[in-house]
């Protein structure tokens, strides 16, 4: 009896013991998927942009239009995510290059993150996300010139935009297959993977479903999100362009040149005669 008591309070604790590492896992995950970023104390003017705000009271979320500086009326808007230790405070001086060329670009923000309110999660980064596409075509721009553009977490949140809204096209930087799969990777098992994770991004079957050109960007030497989830990706669009990047997760240079080639071979864009 004695034994059997014992046995009884060891698989007792061990019970209590799992409910709580399935507890930190499933309530912690999201610091360390949206650990956010203070926001700077510039703002969009400085660069000829315009501060935008979408949805309205607390939830409100900010977004930086970066029109073209040069081109005709009707040149592509590239919605840009950011991953998710960024802002987009970061960004508003990279895309100079391809606003030389006639390109505008719509930095959009994640709720919780610098000066926008609401919590970050899957749910709220894609009403965000639509809702700016929806500002943006209410702004004249045409929905067959809108181009999704995501970096890591950013990969995610375009694919969720391209579940919602007609985009031309999709790019996707230095993103992963799923949140699940990179769970998987970092060893959790598959079976709780997949009943844990609570903000999925499930960007393969997103891809599986999208019917627009697809430009797929991966530093070869990425030591956060594995060029094999770049593969996974790839393998769903064997019609997209795969373009290697010498560089790791956070030190790329920006791909102007293949980004440039993309929008030029999709009839967006003049052929530049030479990609910065």
């Amino acid at each position: 009896m004695n034994a059997l008591r014992w046995l009884l309070v060891v698989a007792a604790l061990a019970g209590i013991l799992l409910s709580l590492v399935f507890a930190v896992i499933f309530f912690g995950q999201r610091s360390l998927i949206f650990p956010g970023s203070s926001a700077g104390a510039g703002g969009p003017e400085s660069v000829g942009g315009e501060r935008i705000w979408l949805g309205a009271g607390a939830a409100r979320t900010e977004a930086w239009l970066l029109p073209a500086r040069s081109g005709t009326a009707g040149g592509p808007l590239l919605v840009f995510a950011h991953g998710n230790g960024e802002l987009i405070d970061h960004w508003a001086e990279a895309f100079e290059p391809a606003r030389a060329l006639g390109v505008s670009a719509l930095l959009v923000e994640y709720p919780g993150y610098g000066r926008s309110g609401g919590a970050p999660s899957e749910r709220s980064i894609r009403a965000t996300m639509a809702a700016a596409f929806d500002r943006a075509v209410e702004r004249g721009f045409a929905p067959e010139r809108i181009v999704g553009w995501g970096r890591s977490l950013g990969g995610g949140a375009v694919c969720a935009l391209a579940l919602e809204r007609p985009l031309a096209a999709l790019v996707l930087e230095s993103t992963f297959a799923s949140v699940v799969s990179m769970a998987e990777r970092m060893g959790l098992p598959r079976i709780l993977a997949r009943l844990l994770v609570r903000d999925r991004f499930d960007n393969l079957g997103a891809l599986r479903r999208f019917v627009g050109p697809v430009l797929l960007l991966h530093g070869a030497r990425d030591e956060v999100v594995s060029p094999t989830e770049a593969q996974a990706l790839h393998k769903v669009v064997p019609n997209a362009e795969l373009h290697w990047l010498p560089c790791g997760h956070n030190d790329c240079a920006r791909p102007w040149s293949p980004v440039l080639r993309f929008l030029a071979a999709h009839g967006m864009l003049a052929p530049p005669e030479r990609a910065p």
